[in-house]
């Protein structure tokens, strides 16, 4: 296994046979790797769903929280399809929204997953790479009294305005569209390292203002999304790219409904953290 930083605050290519994952020693350094450098690269290895799902059972208990959206695989339990292919997607607006800020799994009553992991099955011909910001380096960058300023504080995340940029709610699933949950905006690993949860699917700071809250929430995006703390991947057939799902921030450039795009996700459950 070897490795090399892409950028100074994220993201590390790993060189590595795919019959390597296999084994304990890898996952466990993968997941070292993973907190420390936010996004991990596996140029073009070429996983299929069984492979992809087994190195994701290495790295922890697996974590479905898109089943009953379409995207959903029969053949492959716990793999989710990401497309804007009319034939497999008939609710695009979920995926519009990622062409957004995010994290995910934020507005399920769930423990935010700890990981996702993505394999690139059919790449667009243009656009549809995806770029990840760095929360821990955005927040350890922070002032010490912008710190102070964010502890103990908590932000409702919704479905509503995960999609608020390319669609109303009323167009949305009745079920969904009530969807929401609370989170810390400081997250607080148990190695003592913190990030932020923030993105587009967070709707209002709790004790705050409309205005207040959204108009703090914007300000730390934009922080995050800051050239130093970000890295784009151009996306190979075969790539297999796995970031921390609370340290990282991710959202893809848009690609056109026709581009054939699809790409499988996977996510390991329950991110440790000292809130």
């Amino acid at each position: 296994m070897k490795t090399e930083d892409i950028s100074p605050a994220i993201g590390t290519a790993v060189h590595v046979e795919k019959d390597a994952l296999r084994d304990d020693e890898i996952a466990r350094r993968c997941l070292e790797l993973l907190e420390e450098r936010g996004v991990l690269v596996f140029p073009r290895i070429g996983l299929n769903d069984a492979e992809q799902l087994a190195f994701t059972d290495k790295l922890g208990a697996r974590v479905n929280f898109t089943s009953r959206v379409p995207g959903g695989n029969k053949s492959a339990q716990d793999v989710y399809t990401i497309t804007l292919d009319p034939k497999i997607n008939t609710e695009p607006e979920y995926v519009l929204g990622t062409y957004f800020w995010h994290m995910d799994g934020l507005t399920s009553p769930i423990i935010p997953p700890k990981a996702s992991v993505l394999s690139a099955r059919t790449v667009a011909p243009k656009g549809g790479q995806t770029e990840f910001a760095s929360s821990y380096a955005a927040y350890e960058a922070l002032p010490e009294e912008d710190k102070k300023d964010l502890e103990g504080l908590r932000v409702i995340h919704s479905v509503t305005a995960a999609v608020r940029a390319v669609t109303t709610p009323d167009a949305l699933d009745p079920v969904r569209r009530n969807m929401s949950h609370e989170h810390p905006l400081v997250w607080k690993r148990q190695s003592g390292r913190k990030t932020m949860l923030i993105g587009y699917t967070a709707d209002s700071v709790v004790g705050m203002s409309q205005a207040e809250g959204r108009a703090l929430l914007a300000r730390l995006l934009e922080w995050t999304a800051q050239p130093a703390f970000t890295y784009r991947h151009h996306w190979q057939v075969g790539d297999l790219v796995i970031w921390d799902n609370t340290g990282a921030l991710h959202r893809v450039v848009p690609y056109s409904v026709d581009s054939g795009r699809r790409m499988h996700r996977t996510s390991v459950a329950g991110a440790e953290a000292v809130i």
